[in-house]
C-alpha cells in the first residue's frame, strides 16, 4: 500500500495561458471512410459485403469494371479514420491520423492505407489520408493456435495526412472583445485574472461573466490582436486552489493538498478479529446398536472461537491541523493505507474534514 501526500508549498503564479483557453480557440474533429490493401491475408473475410462494395468502387473510379462476385481477397479491410484539425492549419501541413477497423479483419498490420478524405462536422472535406500504417501489435493464428499482442486491428499514421483546406479560428468577436474560458471554473481565479488585466491595460479592460468565463475589451487596431493576446496570455497570476481530496481505493493511494484543514478530532482505531472453528465428531456404538435397537448414532460438535485485538490498535488526538499532519501522525502509529482511506472518510462524515473527498 502507498499513501502520497503533497505537503504545503509556496504558491506560485501561473500563466494566464496555463489556466484555460479564449473562446474560439479549439480544436476540430474529422473522421473518414477508407480501405486498407496489401494485408496477408488478415483482412475482412468475403462475408463482408461492405468490403466488396468499398473494393468494387475504388477499382471502378481507377477504370476497372468488377462486379463483386469476382472479388473475393483477404488482403483488404474496410476502415474508419480519425484525426485532430488543429484551431489554426494551413495547406499543405501534416497531421497523425488514427485507423480502426470496422470489419472483421484480424490484423491491419503491414497494410496501406488508400487515399481517404477527412470530413469535419460540415461535411466538408479538409484533409486527405493515406500512406503505410505503423501498428504496435500481431496476431497470428495456425492449427487453431493464436498468438495475438496488444490490438493489431488499429493502427496509426503519423503524419498521415495534409491539410487540404486552410482554417483559422477567430477569437476577436464583432464588438471587438474577446472571452477567455478557464479550465477550473473558479470565482476567485477569474476575478484574480480580471483585476490583473485591468491593472496592466487599465481599469474596465476586463469583467468577470461567470466563474468560467472572463470578457476582455480589446482596445487596438486589428494588426495588434496578436501582441495584445500574447501579453495576456503571459499575464501571471495565482490560481485558488480548492480543498480535495482524491482516493483510489483499488490501488490504497490517497493524494491531497498539504494546506487541507482538519478540525480537532480524537481517532480510535483497531482491529478485533473473531474466528470460529467447529469440529463434528460421531460416537457409533456398534456394540450397542446389535442389542438395542433404539439406540442410535451421536454427533458432538466442539467449538474453539479466537479472539485477536490485533498488535496496530492506536487512539491519536490531533488539535486543528492539516491532512498532512495526520498522514504523518497514522503512518507513525503502523496505520495502513487502507485505513487511512476509512479514517478519513469517517472524519469527512463527522464534519471535521473541510474538504471534498474525490473518490476513484
Amino acid at each position: 500500500m502507498m499513501a502520497v501526500t503533497a505537503w504545503p508549498v509556496v504558491a506560485n503564479d501561473v500563466p494566464v495561458k496555463d489556466l484555460g483557453r479564449f473562446q474560439g480557440w479549439r480544436d476540430n474533429a474529422l473522421v473518414g471512410y477508407g480501405i486498407v490493401t496489401g494485408l496477408s491475408g488478415s483482412g475482412d473475410t468475403r462475408r463482408n459485403a461492405v468490403t466488396r462494395q468499398a473494393l468494387q468502387n475504388v477499382l471502378s473510379r481507377l477504370g476497372t469494371n468488377v462486379t463483386e462476385d469476382q472479388i473475393s481477397s483477404r488482403n483488404v479491410a474496410v476502415v474508419i479514420v480519425t484525426a485532430t484539425l488543429p484551431a489554426s492549419a494551413n495547406v499543405g501541413d501534416r497531421i497523425d491520423v488514427t485507423v480502426s477497423s470496422i470489419g472483421d479483419a484480424r490484423s491491419l498490420a503491414g497494410g496501406t492505407l488508400l487515399m481517404t478524405p477527412l470530413q469535419g462536422p460540415d461535411r466538408q472535406a479538409y484533409a486527405l489520408a493515406q500512406g503505410a500504417l505503423v501498428t504496435s501489435g500481431y496476431s497470428f493464428e495456425a492449427n487453431l493456435n493464436l498468438q495475438q499482442r496488444n490490438y493489431p486491428t488499429s493502427a496509426v499514421l503519423p503524419g498521415g495526412a495534409t491539410i487540404e483546406r486552410a482554417v483559422d479560428a477567430r477569437i476577436l468577436r464583432s464588438d471587438n472583445t474577446l472571452s477567455f474560458v478557464l479550465r477550473n471554473p473558479d470565482f476567485t481565479t477569474a476575478q484574480r485574472i480580471s483585476d490583473t488585466i485591468n491593472q496592466r491595460f487599465g481599469y474596465g479592460t476586463a469583467n468577470v461573466v461567470n466563474a468560467d468565463e472572463i470578457n476582455i475589451r480589446f482596445p487596438g487596431a486589428k494588426y495588434e490582436l496578436a501582441r495584445f493576446v500574447s501579453e495576456l496570455e503571459n499575464i501571471a497570476v495565482m490560481p485558488n486552489v480548492s480543498s480535495k481530496i482524491v482516493i483510489n481505493e483499488r490501488s490504497g493511494t490517497v493524494v491531497a493538498g498539504g494546506n487541507v484543514n482538519i478540525s480537532s478530532v480524537v481517532i480510535s482505531q483497531g482491529d478485533i478479529k473473531i474466528s470460529i472453528r467447529s469440529e463434528n465428531a460421531a460416537s457409533q456404538p456398534s456394540f450397542i446398536g446389535g442389542f438395542a435397537s433404539d439406540v442410535s448414532s451421536l454427533v458432538i460438535t466442539n467449538t474453539e472461537l479466537d479472539v485477536d485485538q490485533g498488535s496496530d490498535d492506536a487512539v491519536v488526538s490531533f488539535p486543528n491541523t492539516t491532512v498532512g499532519s495526520l498522514i504523518q501522525g497514522l503512518n507513525r502509529s503502523g496505520i495502513d493505507t487502507r485505513r487511512m482511506i476509512s479514517i478519513l472518510q469517517a472524519i469527512k462524515a463527522a464534519g471535521a474534514l473541510h474538504a471534498e473527498i474525490v473518490v476513484q
